[in-house]
């Protein structure tokens, strides 16, 4: 290896000298992909050399040993008359800590996990989900059995679970589907799904939704859903359908039809999708209704194996919630081939309705329904493109500019309700789709709009 063509990135790190506390480098290597640490070599990639190499050499594998508990290989370089030491780490099937502290490598460099990060990352390593987590202080009371045989019916008449089902104990229930553990302590999901006071165990379990006029200042009135999250999907869809969207009526011949203004089982796989898949440690659900579209926000990422462009494509089902989605599942609300995605985006093109929008935002999921207010001008902009559509941020941005063509980033964001550094990301793909351009210099220029 040519060191001096090498820079340091996510599987090499220089050290021109040794020191114990490099230590969690070597940690930080074996709890992400692996990596080489060369000692003796400066942050350039020039050889700098070291001094006693045999004796460093059996100092740092003894010490691998001792406070990683890893095996790790070493080779000894030599470089003209300078010697270096290549230091091979493998990834760790298990979580390996470094005087109780947790490393991974972020790039080129260390990153100390804490809190919901060092939880997901141990749970990951260990190859379980949150859901299947114990919880020592809850008891069976602790759980409404309503719930439980409202599920049991719904999976019995879909043919998910045998009619003998219905004449098992409570307990018995719970163990068979694995809500309870060996040691008979109830898990995570058995209380998220049917407990009696789920906010009691789980703080972020809510559900909230909120009307807004022309942005997201603009809060009209607002509800927080709780209780627990198998009654969850309805109670959401009940509200919105009552308090916060419309059913404008048509006729088909002399035939009356009422339908939701957004296609309502596009609408309930988002909220399930949501429920089902979020991040249980991190805070509450969020959608807002606005006038022309309606935006849901859950907190958690996507699996790593599936990005956002993959997304709407045939993928795996990877639920973040194991034995939720199982219960979700079986009751008949999901199928478990990860056609969840495909099936919201069909309902609208079936429904001649712009294409839901998904991005990573905010450290979770946000899906972005439209209604048929903005398709038009979505249309007129794309006609002659060729392109995908703009995204709502992308046709509100345009908006602003031909309202006021002097308006600053600082007062898109406050308007639009998104960060500057998202502004100047959606400017620059509008500007590169030929729309917009910008005349004179940032203090004394203004935005011209190419297509109206």
């Amino acid at each position: 290896m040519k060191l001096s063509q090498t820079l340091e990135n996510q599987n090499v790190e220089f050290k021109s000298i040794w020191k114990d506390d490099f230590l969690k480098h070597i940690c930080a290597f074996s709890n992400s992909k692996g990596g080489t640490l060369f000692v003796g070599v400066d942050d350039k990639g020039t050889i700098v050399g070291i001094e006693n190499s045999k004796k460093l050499l059996e100092d740092i594998l003894n010490k691998a040993i001792q406070f990683l508990g890893v095996t790790i290989a070493i080779d000894v370089n030599k470089e003209g008359n300078k010697y270096y030491l290549a230091i091979f780490v493998n990834p760790s099937p298990s979580p390996i800590a470094f005087k109780g502290r947790y490393y991974i490598r972020s790039g080129s460099t260390v990153q100390e996990l804490s809190g919901n990060d060092l939880q997901h990352f141990i749970l990951k390593k260990l190859g379980k989900s949150y859901d299947e987590l114990p919880i020592e202080s809850a008891t069976i009371n602790d759980i409404d059995a309503l719930s439980v045989r409202k599920f049991i019916k719904m999976a019995i008449k879909i043919n998910r679970l045998s009619v003998d089902v219905e004449e098992d104990e409570l307990q018995t229930v719970l163990f068979n589907l694995k809500l309870i553990g060996e040691n008979s302590n109830l898990k995570n999901a058995a209380l998220l799904l049917f407990g009696k006071n789920t906010p009691h165990y789980f703080s972020s379990v809510s559900f909230r939704i909120g009307k807004f006029g022309n942005n997201h200042h603009d809060l009209k009135f607002h509800d927080v859903i709780e209780g627990n999250i198998f009654e969850m999907p309805e109670k959401v869809m009940e509200i919105l359908k009552s308090k916060y969207l419309t059913m404008p009526i048509r006729y088909e011949g002399i035939k009356r039809i009422e339908e939701l203004e957004y296609p309502e089982e596009a609408l309930r796989e988002a909220i399930l999708n949501a429920i089902i898949h979020r991040d249980y440690t991190g805070v509450h659900i969020q959608l807002s209704v606005y006038e022309n579209k309606i935006i849901l926000w859950n907190p958690g990422s996507l699996p790593s194996k599936i990005n956002i462009d993959r997304l709407k494509e045939k993928h795996p089902s990877i639920p973040k919630n194991r034995l939720i989605a199982d219960i979700f599942f079986k009751a008949g609300y999901i199928e478990s081939w990860g056609r969840g995605i495909h099936k919201i985006v069909t309902e609208f093109r079936n429904a001649k309705l712009p294409e839901p929008i998904f991005e990573n935002y905010a450290g979770g999921v946000q899906v972005t329904l439209l209604k048929d207010l903005d398709r038009d001008l979505n249309k007129d902009l794309n006609k002659d493109l060729n392109k995908d559509f703009l995204s709502t941020n992308q046709i509100s941005i345009l908006k602003e500019i031909q309202k006021n063509n002097k308006i600053t980033q600082h007062e898109l964001a406050e308007t639009i309700g998104i960060n500057e550094k998202n502004i100047r990301n959606n400017i620059k793909k509008i500007k590169e789709m030929g729309l917009l351009v910008r005349i004179g210099n940032t203090r004394n220029g203004y935005w011209k709009v190419v297509k109206n």
